[in-house]
């Protein structure tokens, strides 16, 4: 569709809204990224990588017993089945092979649930860069499993204690490292928010996950899907799905947020599509939660991957057009969702796409037995059992 423009907007949103020293960086990365797109070396290492160490592509699988309960057929593609269980890998492959080409030495990250940390020191290791990850005091303490994998694969896990102690502040003490370390550090975003060029090139490195997805429906059933399904915090999931079926207008796309404990003026959430306004957050115009003053609200979520006040600028830009519904679902329905899956399927998802699992069980009020819908599952359960084992009672 030709977005994000020369300057990095999708319509209004997106942009670069950051400290002077950091626009050295982010331009030496545009036009390293620019270049290796259209390197054909650059293009075949990322192809060896996502298929030889990360495992791609992964399968469309087609959900017969969560079908039959829902009463309409439900495919989930299975990015849960990838190398360190999330579509992280994707981008994180990507923004490495970036790295060498930059000859930068030092890997940071933000994170929340992990998993993009883990992604991060996984690629560290692998292609020999030292790593620092970021991340919440909060979510360290909801995460100790893939703290421990961050730390046994050679990465610093530094420890947030500013602001809810979550992603938000994850991502801002980041960008601080990075204004002060541009010349021998990248920062690997892990979604599609930031500054320009994050949003497009994470969604490019994304992208795979829908172009996958397009080629395996219509070889299974002949057509393309009525809905793509996606679980939103940042949006990476979700756009890399949504993107390569932008121009199939007949295929509709629905995000699914985190409601937390419901969206009421007395209760937080991170349902920033469906309840948030427009405001500049980590270097992009786009929509997020803040109050009447403008300052940034916490939020809270069972995930700690949708647990962000904020959203990808492309996103923002869908939702004003119309090309995708956003909705938001509770810990109780992502719950539901979570249970439903592990007893219908045998499949374990993580806390985030289980939220999109949990909107399912509301869309038989307008789907019938002839629809057709695509689940992304992002990542699996085992970091979040800790979690679960707190809310349901077996």
């Amino acid at each position: 569709m030709g977005l994000p423009n020369k300057k990095g907007h999708f319509g209004e949103f997106g942009g670069r809204f950051v400290p002077e020293t950091l626009m050295y960086a982010l331009e030496e990365l545009r036009k390293e990224y620019e270049q290796a797109k259209k390197d054909k070396s650059f293009r075949q290492d990322l192809e060896f990588y996502l298929q030889e160490y990360a495992g791609r592509p992964t399968p469309l699988y087609f959900a017969p017993n969560l079908s039959k309960k829902l009463g309409f057929k439900v495919y989930l593609k299975r990015e849960d089945l990838l190398h360190t269980g999330a579509h992280k890998i994707n981008n994180t492959l990507g923004q490495g092979l970036l790295a060498l080409r930059m000859k930068k030495k030092r890997l940071i990250a933000e994170t929340g649930a992990g998993q993009h940390g883990v992604a991060t020191a996984t690629v560290a290791a692998l292609f020999g860069r030292s790593c620092q990850v970021y991340m919440g005091k909060q979510d360290i303490n909801r995460q100790a499993l893939n703290v421990y994998r961050m730390k046994l694969l050679g990465a610093q896990v530094k420890e947030v204690t500013t602001g809810s102690m979550t992603l938000k502040d994850a991502m801002t003490e980041a960008l601080r490292d990075w204004v002060t370390n541009v010349r021998t550090t990248h920062y690997v975003i892990g979604t599609v928010a930031g500054p320009h060029p994050y949003p497009a090139m994470v969604r490019d490195f994304q992208s795979v996950i829908g172009r996958e997805a397009r080629r395996q429906i219509l070889r299974k059933e002949k057509r393309l899907p009525d809905y793509l399904v996606a679980c939103v915090g940042g949006g990476s999931n979700a756009m890399g799905l949504f993107y390569p079926f932008f121009d199939d207008r007949q295929v509709r796309f629905i995000g699914v947020e985190a409601g937390g404990k419901g969206i009421t003026k007395n209760e937080m959430h991170a349902a920033t599509l469906v309840a948030g306004g427009i405001g500049v957050l980590h270097g992009a115009k786009s929509r997020l939660l803040e109050d009447r003053y403008g300052q940034v609200l916490s939020t809270h979520s069972i995930s700690a991957g949708l647990d962000y006040p904020g959203v990808g600028p492309e996103h923002a830009y869908y939702k004003k057009i119309g090309r995708a519904n956003y909705v938001a679902v509770s810990d109780e329905e992502a719950l539901a969702g979570f249970k439903l899956l592990a007893e219908t399927e045998g499949i374990i998802p993580a806390l985030e796409p289980a939220h999109a699992i949990g909107y399912l069980l509301k869309m038989h009020r307008f789907l019938n037995k002839r629809s057709l819908v695509v689940v992304c599952l992002s990542g699996r359960g085992d970091k979040d059992m800790g979690i679960v084992t707190q809310h349901l009672k077996l």
